[in-house]
């Protein structure tokens, strides 16, 4: 909940890491998320509150946007990559990532991307914790670019480019992310059936929302690698 200018959060076992990885990110420079401010004597996290306009769920960004935003999230993962956890930290793993290379944000979506006075601000930190490149970019990517079914297929093709484009991307690795698009949205529907059978919030109310989005989408993406791949060449 909001506190003026604050941000009040339920602090969970995690807490203590993401707010030492919020504070590195801002003490080397990347200020594309929330500053940590510790804890409120309810003992809840307080993060700095961040004004701005999330983006549309869909994702309606332009390219130019889209460039912009590849770019960002390259920043952000070079400066996790400096980040060394604290002696026993312990991540919240909602979806268990492919590796664990760096620290990745895990939601990097258009409804936790604002658009603020100070440029582009990643907020929900929780999801935060090891991972890799490649499966934080083919999230974004299907995310941001909005790689969805009901968007002609060359013109997804095309904003995937742009997006990979922006974030740069080496020619060598771009294969293998065509082919991990599919497997991380087939994660996040996976995560949500698990959810709706099993009872748990708030993966079953999104299930009985989006359930289906997800399946159509993870089809979609594996369905079409080749064109994926072709683009991205």
């Amino acid at each position: 909940m909001r506190v003026g200018d604050t941000v009040r959060r339920p602090a969970g076992p995690w807490t203590d890491a993401v707010d030492a990885l919020l504070a590195h990110l801002h003490a080397v420079g990347f200020a594309g998320a929330p500053r940590p401010f510790g804890r409120d004597e309810r003992g809840r996290q307080v993060l700095e509150y961040v004004p701005g306009e999330l983006g549309d769920p869909r994702g309606t960004y332009t390219r130019a946007e889209l460039a912009s935003i590849g770019a960002f999230l390259a920043d952000l993962h070079r400066a996790t990559a400096t980040f060394v956890p604290p002696p026993g930290a312990v991540w919240q793993r909602v979806i268990p990532p492919d590796g664990e290379e760096l620290i990745c944000h895990h939601d990097a979506a258009p409804w936790n991307l604002v658009r603020s006075a100070r440029g582009w601000v990643l907020i929900d930190w929780d999801g935060a914790g090891p991972g890799t490149r490649g499966w934080e970019l083919a999230y974004a990517a299907q995310s941001m670019a909005g790689l969805r079914p009901d968007r002609p297929l060359d013109e997804s093709a095309a904003r995937l480019r742009v997006f990979v484009d922006g974030y740069g991307l080496p020619a060598a690795d771009r294969p293998a992310l065509a082919a991990l698009l599919g497997p991380r949205a087939r994660a996040m529907s996976d995560l949500l059936r698990r959810g709706a059978r099993d009872g748990v919030q708030p993966w079953a109310r999104i299930h009985a929302q989006d359930g289906p989005y997800w399946r159509a989408i993870a089809d979609l993406l594996d369905a079409q690698v080749d064109r994926w791949t072709a683009a991205l060449a």
